[in-house]
């Protein structure tokens, strides 16, 4: 398979990610601050893939591979947040602080997020949406190297 084939077929693997996200807030589950997050990535892959198409700068692949390895990172990131096995954004958490005066626990209430990153959604097969990104983004990645590799 060519380099410009496999780009084209990462590029569009990070354009399915995005839609799945993009039918899923359809359907009523809004994003949270790092389903957001995990978002950007595969937006830079899709334009670096474009980029790398109708330019024929097949070395872009590196950067296609990085931006999809980083959603995953950050997918690796939200699951840890979800699974409590480390704390997450401030903004996106319950701290579970009591403390302070009556004022004080009101206002961190009416500055709560509403949508937790620290609550699965959704899940399919024991794995929540921020894992199967972490899964088929590091996919995505393994593809986008061996464009970079054909292409070298």
């Amino acid at each position: 398979m060519t380099s410009r084939r496999l780009i084209l077929i990462a590029a569009a693997g990070s354009a399915a990610l995005l839609i799945g996200a993009f039918v899923f807030q359809a359907m009523g589950y809004a994003p949270c601050k790092l389903c957001i997050w995990q978002r950007w990535p595969h937006g830079a892959a899709i334009a670096i893939g474009a980029v790398a198409i109708l330019a024929s700068l097949p070395v872009l692949a590196w950067a296609g591979a990085l931006a999809a390895a980083v959603s995953g990172a950050i997918g690796i990131y939200h699951t840890g947040v979800e699974r409590l096995w480390w704390p997450g954004p401030d903004t996106c958490t319950a701290s579970g602080d009591l403390q302070g005066s009556a004022e004080d626990l009101l206002n961190q209430i009416m500055e709560a997020p509403l949508v937790r990153c620290d609550e699965v959604a959704w899940a399919f097969a024991g794995l929540s949406m921020a894992t199967w990104n972490a899964v088929l983004s590091f996919a995505l990645a393994a593809i986008w190297i061996a464009a970079a590799r054909r292409a070298a």
